[in-house]
């Protein structure tokens, strides 16, 4: 098996289901802070696959906010349903929907494959649930008000809060993964991550600078 994931394209065709998805992207992702491009990328170190208790609490829970952000993340090209954002930015939120989706998959089949692994372990505590359900209600008011240059800026950055957090936690999943093979797959998940957030790191300076 490749780590390295390959688009697929996949979406819904009901744009009414954005509102509803970009509550759940925007509660999980709005709390993340732009840090800027960081460079490298260190291999997976998997741990000894005797390890279990904690660890594998850690790595169940790192597989299911990653698969959580992946599914979210696929559908936020459904965005074109209710915004005619320029042809650069649709085209860059597509290829990542698509990506995510890919990414979502190669999860499941992990899964598959291992019934130890959970993907639906979302442990949060009460208080941060209801932060982000806060922040949710926020955004969704801001994205669906805004329109041209100010939803431009707005969707890009939210994209490199939701990447720079999916890469990081891809990495840290990969690192927490006592399979070789599946450690691979994970870091090359994160390694797309990465990836498309340069692209939107790059796309939002551009903007920026010509707004």
């Amino acid at each position: 098996m490749r780590g390295r994931v390959y688009p697929h394209g996949q979406g819904l065709s009901k744009g009414a289901l954005f509102v509803v998805n970009m509550t759940r992207f925007s509660t999980f992702l709005a709390v993340l802070v732009v840090t800027g491009l960081l460079t490298g990328c260190q291999s997976p170190k998997p741990r000894p696959v005797s390890e279990s208790g904690p660890r594998k609490e850690l790595r169940n829970n790192c597989y299911s906010l990653l698969y959580q952000l992946l599914e979210e993340q696929k559908d936020v090209s459904l965005l074109r349903f209710i915004k005619r954002e320029p042809s650069d930015v649709k085209t860059l939120i597509t290829k990542i929907a698509k990506t995510s989706a890919t990414g979502g998959r190669l999860l499941e089949e992990l899964a598959r494959q291992d019934p130890a692994i959970r993907l639906d372990d979302l442990r949060l505590p009460p208080g941060e649930m209801a932060t982000r359900d806060a922040i949710a209600a926020t955004k969704e008011k801001e994205l669906l008000s805004q329109s041209g240059v100010a939803f431009e800026l707005s969707l890009l950055l939210t994209q490199t809060e939701a990447l720079s957090y999916g890469w990081h936690l891809a990495k840290v999943t990969s690192e927490n993964e006592p399979d070789p093979e599946r450690a691979r797959a994970l870091a090359g998940i994160s390694e797309d991550l990465k990836a498309a957030y340069q692209e939107v790191f790059t796309l939002l300076l551009a903007k920026i600078k010509y707004s």
